[in-house]
């Protein structure tokens, strides 16, 4: 068999096919929507947690790191009696994606050094880019080498160079920004620069590229929940394009998870902030200590806890725990105990975010 070997960006060749800026139009269509609706939630950590939260999960799942809910509701509470190992790691992902995120804010461009520090803050290591070779991608079920990515440290940090450029200098390609995202990814999943966690990084890549070319304010549109269901295509299109050179199938499958992908979280959004309206109505019409920082608190944390609203409303703990066991007994929150320790639920966000939009 002829060893593959990876070309560098951009492309030599048109791959933006008639079917493709088809499809394309009812992506952005989507994109639009939902970004226009985000502008309408009053604080993007709502978004970013809960949301994120998901894609964590997800996203994790992809890679067989598997958590409930539960587990990772309770993992962001902190409390004694907390073990899961998976849930610790998904709670990496959404400070990996907060990271991410946080970087390029400050100058619209995503560097090498920036995805280093992302994957650092995923697997918790600083061991940068492979530098041993002996990495090969398998099939999971027959142990068969699918795939082997660049081997020595010299050519994946030359390709990652060109890759930098690619993602920030706009004047290489006049592709799509959506099209431009899926040729990045498959890019980078072929490179496969680190020794763990390329394909967690390489889906947060996604969503802050989204926010780099404006196509959305917050890095919410992930597209791992479109991946889980579509696995084994996921893989076996990445390969297409490395075996056949040929896009198309690869670019409609990622065009069209933007396209679905942007309608679910439409779906959720547009509940989650029903929700809101709902309790914000009820809190204040039974309770005097309404607040809109109250009300954010529990819709940015489904699991909330004393300590959290302490600090969120700059109050007392008494306080707060008097507001917590209030709302608890007015059916709001679901108040339960693990240890020594009181952690309340948002059972309705909590079904929410637990119902598979599909």
């Amino acid at each position: 068999m002829k060893e593959f070997i990876l070309e560098k960006l951009p492309l030599k060749e048109d791959i933006e096919t008639k079917y493709v800026l088809k499809k394309l139009n009812e992506a952005h269509r989507a994109l639009a929507e939902l970004k226009g609706l985000v502008s309408n939630i009053p604080n993007e950590g709502i978004l970013i947690n809960t949301l994120g939260l998901q894609e964590a999960k997800d996203s994790s799942e992809i890679e067989n790191i598997i958590t409930t809910h539960d587990d990772l509701y309770k993992a962001e509470l902190n409390l004694d009696g907390v073990k899961s190992v998976d849930a610790k790691e998904v709670q990496n992902y959404i400070s990996a994606l907060k990271k991410g995120y946080s970087l390029i804010s400050k100058r619209n461009i995503l560097s090498n050094n920036d995805i280093i520090q992302i994957q650092s803050e995923l697997e918790r290591n600083n061991a940068g880019f492979r530098k041993v070779p002996g990495t090969a991608l398998k099939n999971a079920k027959t142990g068969e080498v699918v795939y082997t990515p660049p081997q020595d440290y010299e050519t994946i940090h030359d390709l990652m160079s060109n890759l930098e450029q690619f993602i920030n200098d706009d004047t290489l390609s006049a592709f799509d920004p959506i099209v431009k995202m899926a040729v990045i990814h498959y890019q980078f999943e072929s490179i496969h620069p680190f020794y763990d966690g390329n394909g967690r990084t390489g889906r947060i890549i996604n969503a802050l590229y989204l926010v780099m070319k404006d196509l959305l304010n917050l890095p919410i549109l992930y597209l791992s929940r479109h991946i889980i269901k579509n696995k084994a295509e996921y893989y076996n299109l990445l390969q297409e394009v490395r075996e056949t050179g040929s896009w198309e199938n690869w670019l409609i499958y990622i065009i069209e998870g933007v396209e679905q992908t942007s309608k679910q979280t439409i779906t959720l959004i547009r509940e989650i902030q029903s929700l809101m309206l709902e309790y914000k109505h009820l809190i204040r019409a039974k309770y005097k200590f309404y607040s809109q920082d109250l009300l954010n608190n529990l819709f940015q944390h489904p699991y909330t806890k004393i300590e959290f609203i302490e600090r969120d409303l700059n109050v007392s703990r008494v306080t707060a725990s008097n507001y917590l066991n209030k709302l608890s007994e007015g059916g709001i929150l679901v108040k339960h105990k693990l240890g020594t320790a009181n952690y309340y639920i948002n059972h309705k966000l909590y079904e929410i975010l637990t119902r598979q939009h599909l």
